[in-house]
Parts: structure tokens; sequence; C-alpha cells
């Protein structure tokens, strides 16, 4: 028969005085509360210094450095972040220098289309999939896939020749399009297409060779682009396998061809986080090369409090505060 289980004697257990730990929070750390009348800045300086925050704090004053440096600060993003609206807040990033490259799936390049195009996008899939006329828009496939063919004949790139068809086309409301605006600005664009996963593909119109040959260029380019990456940022937003498996091979080519990439930063911004973004964005390029940023949570929350920590710390050092 087993013995009987006695309940511990605690009266022997050792202590230490409270004074003497080391602590991971202090109070000095926690948030300020802030008013209607607060500013901005007051907004963001009375957020808690613990975890998110402090990411994005780091974050922000990462991109500032690679900006005061001339090193480039790339953004890879997927579909969900331009159809919740936060082309304008991307846009003002590329205004203002921060932004110097940028790089969009293919349902990323079609959002954007459409928001130019009408003002409007993202259809209602369930309904529309069982009637036949999910993703069967004429416009948008016929856009897409003529700038495809475009792109592949000229060898310019999709990204290229997409936003400089969206400015000499004058579509009604392109001052909202990421790639419209990158054109302007001569900020380098690409788009990477996964054949099969967007909705220009199931158009008549549809070339899959064109469509190869134009997104291929791209990733060319962005192999180009990664190549000059030392220093700077590289900042993957809500694209969980595509952009990051890009962004990869990207690297490898870079290193292959004798580009040492050293001393750069990759970030992360998703609603959840995903296998290949902490792989292939946060870890494997930066092992021994740099450090990298994570931050969880809706799109059109982090973006705009990314944006503004970036505008808050370049103001900071620019009076030397």
């Amino acid at each position: 028969m087993s013995k009987p289980v006695l309940p511990v004697d605690l009266s022997r257990v050792t202590t230490y005085p409270l004074a003497s730990r080391s602590n991971k929070v202090r109070v000095d750390e926690f948030a300020r509360p802030v008013s209607a009348s607060s500013s901005l800045g007051d907004f963001l300086d009375g957020l808690p210094d613990v975890l998110a925050v402090k990411v994005l704090r780091e974050l922000a004053a990462a991109i500032v450095q690679a900006c005061a440096e001339d090193h480039p600060i790339v953004v890879a993003a997927g579909a969900h972040v331009v159809k919740v609206g936060l082309a304008p807040v991307l846009i003002g990033m590329m205004e203002e220098g921060t932004i110097s490259a940028l790089a969009l799936t293919g349902a990323g390049a079609i959002h954007d289309w459409e928001i130019a195009a009408i003002g409007a996008t993202s259809e209602d899939v369930g309904r529309g999939l069982h009637e036949g006329r999910y993703g069967m828009a004429d416009e948008t496939g016929r856009a897409l896939n003529d700038a495809a063919k475009e792109a592949a004949a000229s060898g310019e790139g999709f990204g290229e020749v997409l936003g400089r068809r969206i400015v000499e086309t004058a579509l009604p409301h392109r001052e909202a399009s990421l790639l419209a605006r990158a054109f302007e600005l001569h900020i380098p664009m690409t788009v990477h297409v996964a054949i099969g996963s967007d909705i220009v593909h199931q158009h008549p119109s549809a070339d899959g060779a064109a469509i190869g040959a134009a997104t291929f260029t791209d990733f060319r380019k962005l192999v180009t682009i990664v190549s000059l990456l030392s220093g700077g940022v590289w900042i993957n937003l809500g694209s969980a396998v595509q952009l990051p498996e890009v962004f990869l091979k990207a690297v490898s080519i870079a290193e292959n061809l004798g580009h040492e990439l050293s001393g750069f930063a990759t970030a992360n911004l998703d609603m959840i986080r995903h296998y290949r973004t902490d792989e292939n964005v946060l870890r494997r390029p930066t092992l021994g090369k740099g450090r990298s940023f994570s931050l969880t949570g809706h799109h059109e929350l982090n973006v705009p409090l990314l944006a503004a920590a970036v505008g808050l710390e370049r103001a900071r050092r620019d009076s030397g505060r």
C-alpha cells in the first residue's frame, strides 16, 4: 500500500526582502490618461512603456535611424491592408520620404486599382460564389490583365505599368492609390502574383504567360531592392505567406550574388502570428545579421500608430530632444 501524501511544511521556506528583487514593470512605465484636448504626442507618450508599446517605439526609432542614414525602408503589404483603408497612411509615409519601396500581392494590386477606379472594393464573396458571379467584374479583370500584357511586352514590370496606367487614365480616385502615388513619386513598386489565386485570373482576357512574365520582372526588381537592404528595414504588413516567401528567396539570391546583407531590421505586423512570417521575415533573414520586431493586432490600428510613432520620433530627433 502506498504511503499517505502529507501537506508540505511551509515554515521552512526561505524568503528575501522585496526591495532586493529585480522587477520587469515599474510605475514610471505605466500609462498616463489623456484628455480630449491632448495632442497626438501626449497620447503616444502616455502609452505604457511595456511589451507591444516598447516594440512600437523601438521599430519607429529603427525606421527613423535608417531614413537618416539613407537606407531603404521597404513595405510589403497584403490585400487586407489595402482594403481596410490604409492607403492614405502609407501614401503619407511615402510623401515624407519614409517608405522607399513598395511590394504588393496580386490581390493588393486588385484592391488598389478598384479603389482608384470606383472608390470602393471588397465584394461579398459568400453571396456571389454560388451565383457564379464572384470575381467576375469585367473592368477589374480587363485592367489588370491588360497591364500584365503591357508589362510583359515592355519589360517594365507589373507594378510600374499598373501605377502609370492609373495615373495616365486619370482614374477618379487615384489619389487613394498606392501604386499611382508611388509612380508619381518615382518610388519602386512591385506586384507579386501566384497564378490562380486572384480573381482577375478568371477573366477571359487572362494570359498566364504575360502575368508570369510581368510578375517575374517584379520579382527580379525586388531582388535588386533587397540587395541594398543593409542598414534598412523590411516591413511585412498582413501577408502571411506570399510576400514572406518572396522575401526569403530575394534574400537568398542577393547573398548568392555577393551582396553582404547586415545591420538591417525586419518587422511583421499582422492580426495573428504565422509560421512563415515568424521564420521567413523575423528569424531566418536576420539570424546573425540584424534584429526583428513583431506587432500583433488589427492593421487599421497598428499601421496608423506606427506612422504616428515614426513622425513623433523624427520630430524629436530634428528638434534635438
